[in-house]
């Protein structure tokens, strides 16, 4: 029985400005680099077979600091990344409340609805992730496979593979280096852990 490790990357510079990020390249903050590290030891027991990860420089980040403590060489897919935010990129929630009143709304509650100029809608995104991640279970069969991504990316994968229709999207959430196990039983996938972040209690 092959599991599923996903890691969302740590506390980013634009995560402390309330910024979108999409896939703007932003760093981690000297905390996002110590999250990695709490999170790379609570995954020392769990026999992690391979890492891939996001090629953007916050999740690629935390993915090098998790491989160099579990012995591991860190894999990169464009296709990890997370949603493109278009206009929005860049902008602090507050902009966004500000000057696209109507669509923040649609975003807070249907946002398996919001169409933004130059952005990828959620089921585009979601689409996305299980090509990928599809690929990568079929190749690596019965191995534990840890992926590091981001927050939008990981909520529409998780919610793809358990059959969950998108719209449900916004009843999740993800935290900077939570931890999420999905088993891939002989029956179904089975949802195991859901953003797990005791580790970080001591950051």
């Amino acid at each position: 029985m092959g599991k599923l490790y996903l890691v969302r990357h740590g506390e980013s510079e634009w995560n402390i400005l309330s910024k979108v990020q999409g896939q703007s390249n932003t760093n981690l903050t000297s905390v996002g680099r110590e999250q990695a590290k709490k999170v790379a030891k609570r995954l020392v027991e769990e026999k992690i077979d391979i890492i891939f990860s996001s090629d953007l420089n916050r999740a690629l980040d935390t993915a090098r600091i998790i491989g160099k403590t579990l012995g591991l060489e860190v894999n990169t897919f464009e296709e990890l990344r997370e949603i493109k935010f278009g206009i929005w990129e860049g902008l602090t929630t507050q902009e966004i409340v500000d000057k696209y009143t109507k669509e923040h709304l649609i975003w807070m509650k249907e946002p398996h609805n919001l169409n933004l100029p130059e952005a990828e809608k959620l089921i585009d995104l979601q689409e996305r992730l299980l090509r990928i991640v599809n690929t990568i279970m079929k190749d690596n069969k019965d191995k534990n496979i840890l992926i590091v991504s981001h927050g939008a990316s990981i909520k529409a994968l998780i919610l793809g593979i358990l059959g969950i229709d998108i719209s449900f999207y916004n009843k999740l959430t993800i935290s900077n280096t939570s931890l999420s196990i999905i088993e891939y039983r002989d029956y179904s996938p089975v949802l195991r852990v859901l953003n797990d972040a005791n580790h970080l209690r001591e950051v």
